[in-house]
């Protein structure tokens, strides 16, 4: 955690969560029933704390750091928050043309503009991808070099750093989802108890950092049949959407771009009327 600035613990009032499929939700619900997510669990912590929490998650699958900054931050700086989440790069060190300099000075832009307007602000960073997905492993210096350059940016902002990486569990197969992008279910509930724990927030404690029970390990043609079916159902469709220059979130729009009240969600009147206009 980055110490700088120790945010309150006395319940911050209006949250907002920037970033991309990771901060939307996926592997945590679906588009049919609706998708749930850290950032979403990380506002129960909040709305434990002070029941008059409001909520907004303007994240969209798919963006890069730069399409976070150019689309996100005004909306965020609009909706005055006091509590800031900030969290992109994936997508851009999974490009042929990372540059993890350029990424970084794209999140640091959001630190600096949120902590200025008056909020406290709060960033992950990266477990190594290279032991979720094998076939990611030549860009794990990506990873470590993004995550080094996040630790000093958010340093210079007093930003506070919930800094999954350096935990083992991180890595564990049972927190992420089937396509290995994305958290599961428990990996959102434990990366939003991270960073409530990161935060300081009142009930919070460190139990996500630790290890889950040992698992029997598939022999070793169950593994492989089970790299041929991740790469048949996820790598593939992934490597041609980059080969047309599409992305997973064209089209999309934020589930959730108006600060409302935590229960709120889709279907409900406040939601209702924020997409028909009423």
């Amino acid at each position: 955690m980055n110490t700088a600035e120790q945010p309150r613990t006395d319940g911050f009032r209006r949250y907002v969560a920037l970033g991309d499929s990771q901060t939307e939700g996926l592997g945590d619900g679906d588009d049919v029933g609706g998708l749930r997510g850290w950032a979403d669990r990380l506002a129960e912590h909040l709305a434990a704390v002070n029941p008059s929490l409001q909520y907004a998650n303007l994240a969209v699958r798919g963006r890069v750091a730069g399409q976070v900054l150019a689309e996100q931050l005004g909306p965020a700086l609009d909706l005055r928050p006091d509590l800031a989440s900030v969290v992109a790069g994936v997508n851009d060190l999974l490009r042929p043309r990372f540059d993890a300099d350029r990424t970084v000075r794209e999140l640091e832009e959001m630190f600096a503009a949120l902590t200025a307007a008056g909020a406290h602000v709060v960033t992950l960073t990266v477990p190594d991808i290279g032991r979720i997905a094998p076939v990611a492993r030549p860009v794990r210096h990506r990873v470590f070099a993004l995550n080094a350059r996040i630790r000093v940016a958010a340093a210079r902002h007093g930003v506070t750093v919930a800094d999954t990486a350096v935990h083992a569990v991180a890595t564990d197969p049972r927190l992420w989802s089937a396509d290995r992008l994305h958290a599961s279910p428990l990996g959102h509930e434990r990366i939003a108890a991270a960073a409530a724990y990161a935060l300081r927030l009142p009930g919070s404690d460190d139990t996500w950092a630790r290890p889950l029970p040992p698992q029997e390990l598939p022999g070793r043609g169950q593994a492989a049949a089970a790299e041929l079916r991740w790469a048949a159902g996820f790598l593939g469709p992934w490597l041609l959407r980059r080969l047309y220059g599409r992305s997973s979130g064209d089209g999309r729009t934020a589930k959730r771009p108006r600060l409302m009240p935590l229960d709120a969600g889709p279907g409900s009147p406040e939601e209702t009327g924020l997409r028909t206009g009423v």
